[in-house]
């Protein structure tokens, strides 16, 4: 398709500014879509029938509980001030009278913890308790990985990669009781409360241990050459589940991989170490272990241990008896199991999945023996994160649709959800001058099918020849919804896209080859990422589908997008130019051979040149040379994702090839922003900027 010059455009654009079009537009202002508070971190108490959640409010993040009958949802925390020092980690006392949290989020590899707003005197993550009844939070002290004891007597933790444990009622200081070599993590009790289990990656291999507090000895538990983790007691104590993962070839991140050397759920002894494979996966699909939100390996009950496993080329539910045996099924069907989570007496798995709906999520339940799963919810708003009141009388989740926000629900039994916290959206939130994004199907230039959500102005009709904008998500291991994202960085990405919407702009949200809710082959597409950039393929597909549209002006399509998206919308301005008139490209990677040792610090792109060779020609900075159109790079200096080098490089090379690039820099700021005042600052500038080079959203 042959685009017209630039001279073309630029008189276009000039007509349309002075043409009504747009000032039949209600904008909706970025803040006020971004006003709702945003929940996370949903966790159900060990009794009483309590659940607790953190709200992100604008940047001020408090906890929140709520306790039955009416389960109306009270402030149990009261910080003031947006200082992007995050909540989370909540730990219930068994008895449900004190609640114990994070503060502040780990440090980098230089030991520097996230401190976005400058202060001088520093910032750290720190431990805190606070009583359920109400009062001020006690700070315990730099924390990870905490754990109860089973008689609510005492917290283990880990402080500076050792183990530590400390009295709940705060009568002693915290001790340190062991220390050991490598990464410490699956901090839990026994059953009885004598010992402590716990995975030490060692790099190349992982070890599960076992910490006996009175005898003050550590042992091991089937130790090999593999990667062992995610560790889980048996019911009576005398056991130990945990995966098992080949030692194999080093695998190139953000390539794909399809097979490897099958995993396996190994069950230890939890006295000699002794351990036996129960479970080893197929070779071929599902040879390579796939994730879930929540526990990855559960002891149910009657000796059911339940796993995913990606068999069937989709992230399903499986049991298998802790005796070995074949496994169960649990979850048949072309859909991914999402967010995890189980009834108290663990006979039943509630889960969310994209079953029915592929661009939507709902909650199902189904016995750890198998059987038809039911429905929990259904319709076309999106739910996940469930959580089961002790008492198993209801399931408390996060919920959003197309146009309400993130907010949290209870359900009790067939009755509808009701709100947790009623009243915390602000009564003016916009929701109905929203748009609700309808889903399409577009075919990429290789034929492959690939998803997205189309965002039409209200008014728009053929002819209009509107600005268009396509937006990239990150991960790659993402996926966009019809609705309000269940991710807090996407979340703010609806956002910004319902209000280019609202100033007129024709907006497509794709989900491109390489993320998630289409499958193993879709999620590992062939010559993705670093191995050759197959997804550009999709944003080209997408750029030509809206050219082809008679409400969208093929002069004026806009590319934008945050990390992966932002390699991509990069990738976008290297190779086409001619196709796409600016872009936004929020701490993107423009060379993968530096993406991979962000990640991997021992990378060394010397040891194959092929593979360097390949990478970088499957990078922007490759391309470099073809770029003409002007983007505007946004980047947080202390980003722990996408290093701040991969902007400054960028800008670099675009200046002396006299690209027009701008720039929005956030000293001490990471890779998901966590000031809202700087999400707003930067959706703020993405559309001035865009309204500037396209002409478009002028009233």
């Amino acid at each position: 398709m042959r685009v017209p010059s630039r001279v073309a455009f630029t008189a276009v654009a000039a007509v349309l500014l002075a043409s009504p079009l747009f000032a039949q537009q209600r904008e909706i202002p970025i803040e006020q879509l971004m006003s709702a508070p945003y929940p996370g971190g949903l966790t159900a108490a060990p009794s009483g029938g309590l659940v607790a959640w953190v709200l992100n409010d604008r940047g001020v993040r408090n906890i929140w509980v709520a306790a039955p009958p009416e389960h109306r949802g009270r402030k149990l925390t009261s910080y003031t001030q947006a200082d992007g020092q995050e909540l989370g980690g909540i730990i219930w006392s068994k008895d449900a009278s004190t609640i114990f949290f994070t503060r502040g989020q780990g440090p980098n590899r230089a030991g520097e913890n996230p401190n976005p707003t400058s202060d001088p005197a520093g910032a750290e993550m720190v431990l805190w308790r606070v009583p359920v009844a109400g009062g001020v939070p006690t700070k315990v002290g730099a924390a990870s990985s905490v754990a109860m004891s089973p008689d609510d007597a005492t917290i283990a933790f880990v402080r500076r990669g050792a183990i530590w444990t400390a009295p709940v009622d705060d009568s002693k200081p915290a001790t340190q009781v062991a220390t050991v070599r490598g990464g410490i993590g699956s901090l839990s009790w026994s059953p009885e409360g004598g010992r402590l289990l716990f995975a030490s990656n060692r790099g190349t291999h992982a070890f599960i241990g076992i910490l006996d507090l009175a005898a003050k000895s550590v042992h091991w538990l089937a130790p090999s050459v593999d990667t062992d983790e995610s560790p889980v007691w048996s019911t009576d104590g005398k056991q130990v589940a945990f995966l098992r993962t080949p030692a194999a070839s080093w695998h190139m991140m953000f390539t794909p991989e399809r097979r490897a050397e099958p995993w396996s759920i190994v069950v230890a002894d939890a006295y000699t170490g002794k351990g036996r494979t129960v479970f080893r996966a197929d070779t071929g699909r599902g040879s390579v272990f796939r994730g879930i939100v929540g526990p990855q390996l559960t002891w149910a009950a009657g000796d059911r241990l339940v796993f995913p496993w990606e068999k069937t080329g989709w992230t399903s539910l499986y049991s298998i008896s802790a005796n070995g045996g074949a496994p169960v099924l649990l979850t048949p069907g072309a859909f991914e199991v999402e967010y995890v989570t189980f009834t108290p007496d663990r006979r039943e798995v509630i889960y969310n999945s994209n079953q029915d709906d592929i661009d939507r999520r709902d909650i199902w339940r189904v016995s750890v023996t198998g059987g038809p799963p039911r429905a929990v919810t259904s319709g076309a708003d999106i739910e996940w994160q469930p959580a089961v009141t002790s008492d198993g009388a209801a399931i408390a989740f996060l919920k959003s649709g197309s146009r309400r926000p993130a907010h949290a629900v209870i359900q009790m039994g067939p009755a509808a959800p009701r709100e947790l916290a009623s009243g915390t959206i602000p009564a003016d939130f916009p929701e109905r001058a929203m748009v609700d994004p309808q889903p399409v199907v577009i075919t990429s230039t290789d034929g492959l099918k690939f998803h997205g959500q189309l965002f039409l102005p209200p008014g728009a009709k053929p002819g209009d020849a509107r600005p268009a904008a396509i937006f990239m998500h990150g991960g790659s291991r993402r996926q966009m919804l019809l609705g309000w994202n269940y991710s807090s960085y996407y979340a703010n990405a609806y956002a910004f896209n319902q209000h280019l919407a609202s100033k007129g702009y024709v907006v497509l949200s794709i989900n491109y080859r390489s993320g998630i809710g289409y499958g193993m082959e879709f999620r590992e597409a062939l010559n993705y990422g670093a191995s050759g950039g197959s997804e550009f393929q999709d944003v080209m597909a997408a750029g030509l589908y809206l050219a082809g549209r008679a409400d969208v002006d093929p002069r004026r399509i806009a590319l934008w997008g945050g990390s992966y998206g932002g390699y991509l919308t990069a990738m976008g301005l290297a190779r086409a130019s001619d196709l796409f008139a600016a872009g936004v490209d929020f701490h993107g990677v423009h060379d993968w051979n530096v993406g991979v040792a962000t990640f991997v610090p021992s990378y060394n792109p010397l040891e194959n040149p092929e593979r360097t060779r390949t990478a970088f020609n499957a990078s922007p900075m490759s391309s470099v040379d073809g770029w003409r159109s002007p983007v505007l790079v946004i980047h947080g200096d202390d980003d722990r994702n996408v290093r701040f080098v991969e902007t400054v490089t960028l800008v670099q090379a675009l200046r002396a090839r006299n690209v027009e690039v701008e720039q929005l820099v956030f000293p001490d700021e990471i890779h998901g922003f966590l000031r809202w005042d700087r999400w707003v600052e930067a959706y703020k500038a993405s559309a001035e900027f865009l309204d500037r080079r396209l002409g478009g959203g002028k009233k």
